[in-house]
C-alpha cells in the first residue's frame, strides 16, 4: 500500500469515526455546508427573511404611507438626501417612494405569498398523492389523469386564466398560485407513496388493522418528507417568480399592495429616459431571493438523497 493510499485511509477512518460521535443534525448541517455556494445562499436567503419580517423597523419610510411619501421627490437618484434628514440610498421611484424601503416591504408580500402558497399546496398535493398511491386502480388512475393535464398546460397561463375570473387580491394570487402547485406534490408523493407502499411495515400495519388514515399521515407520509422539502422550495422559488410576473403584467397584486414585480413595472417605462435605478434595484432583490432558494433547495437534493456520493 502506498502512502497516498494510507492516507486517505486515514483520513476516512477519521471521518467515518467523527460521524459516529455526531447527532444526525450535526451531520446534516456539515453536509449542507460542505458546499460553500450553498451556504452563502443559505446565509443571503437568512438575511433576506430578516430584512423582510423586521422591514417596518429597518426602512427608513413607509413608503404606502402618504404622509411621508411626496410626489416632489419623483424619480431621484441613488443617494439623494431627502428633506425628512435621510438619505434615498437606492433613489426613489415614480410616486416619489423611498426604493429601498418600497423592496423591504415588497419583499415581505413577495415570500409571505410564495410560502403561504406553497405550503397549501403542499398540503393539498401531498394528501391527494397519498390518496391515489394508497387506494390504487380507477382512483388512482383519474387522480393521475388529472394531474398529468394540468401539467400540460403553462402555469403562467392557468394562473391568468384564474386571475382574469377572479380579479386582483393577495387571496385570489394565492388561489391562483396553490392551483398551478399541487400537481407537482401530488405526483411527488405519489411516486414516494407507492414504493412505500409495498414494504413490510406498510403490510404489517394492515394486518394489526391499523386505520387507512393512520397509515397514511403516521407511517408512509413520514417517508416521503425529503423529496417534499426539496419540491417545496424549487416551488417557493417558482411562486415567488410566477407572482412577480403576474404583478409585472398588471394582473396580480393591485397597486396598493407593495411586490417586486410591481416595482419592477412601474420602473419599467422609465428605462429608456435612463432613470434604471427604479426597476433594476428590484429586479436584483428578485433575483437574489429566487437564486438563493433555488442553491438552497439543490444542496437539501444532495443531502437528503442517500443515492448520492458526497
Amino acid at each position: 500500500m502506498t502512502s497516498v493510499e494510507q492516507t486517505e485511509l486515514e483520513l476516512v477512518d477519521e471521518q467515518y469515526e467523527r460521524a459516529l460521535v455526531q447527532t444526525p443534525f450535526q451531520r446534516f448541517r456539515a453536509d449542507f455546508l460542505e458546499s460553500k455556494i450553498a451556504a452563502v445562499a443559505l446565509i443571503t436567503l437568512v438575511v433576506i427573511i430578516f430584512v423582510a419580517i423586521f422591514a417596518p423597523l429597518i426602512a427608513p419610510q413607509n413608503p404606502y404611507d402618504l404622509a411621508q411619501v411626496s410626489v416632489l421627490d419623483s424619480r431621484l437618484p441613488p443617494g439623494t438626501k431627502s428633506e425628512f434628514g435621510y438619505t434615498f440610498l437606492l433613489g426613489t421611484d415614480g410616486a416619489g417612494r423611498d426604493l429601498f424601503s418600497a423592496i423591504l416591504y415588497g419583499l415581505r408580500i413577495s415570500l409571505s405569498v410564495g410560502v403561504m402558497s406553497g405550503f397549501i399546496a403542499l398540503v393539498i398535493g401531498s394528501a391527494v398523492g397519498l390518496i391515489a398511491a394508497y387506494a390504487g386502480g380507477r382512483v388512482d388512475s383519474v387522480i393521475m389523469r388529472i394531474v398529468d393535464i394540468q401539467l400540460s398546460f403553462p402555469a403562467i397561463l392557468i394562473a391568468l386564466m384564474l386571475l382574469a375570473v377572479f380579479g386582483k387580491g393577495v387571496d385570489k394570487i394565492m388561489i391562483a398560485l396553490v392551483t398551478v402547485q399541487w400537481a407537482y406534490y401530488a405526483r411527488t408523493v405519489r411516486g414516494t407513496a407507492l414504493v412505500e407502499r409495498s414494504k413490510e411495515y406498510v403490510e404489517a400495519g394492515v394486518c394489526l388493522g391499523l386505520s387507512r388514515n393512520r397509515i397514511l399521515f403516521r407511517h408512509i407520509l413520514p417517508n416521503c418528507l425529503a423529496p417534499l422539502i426539496v419540491v417545496g422550495t424549487v416551488q417557493t422559488a417558482h411562486a415567488i417568480a410566477l407572482e412577480a410576473t403576474l404583478s409585472f403584467l398588471g394582473v396580480g397584486l393591485p397597486q396598493t399592495e407593495p411586490s417586486l414585480g410591481l416595482l419592477i413595472s412601474n420602473g419599467f417605462e422609465y428605462m429608456l429616459s435612463g432613470r434604471y435605478w427604479i426597476s433594476f434595484f428590484p429586479g436584483i432583490a428578485l433575483l437574489l431571493t429566487i437564486v438563493s432558494i433555488n442553491l438552497v433547495g439543490d444542496q437539501l437534493r444532495d443531502v437528503l438523497n442517500p443515492r448520492l456520493d458526497r
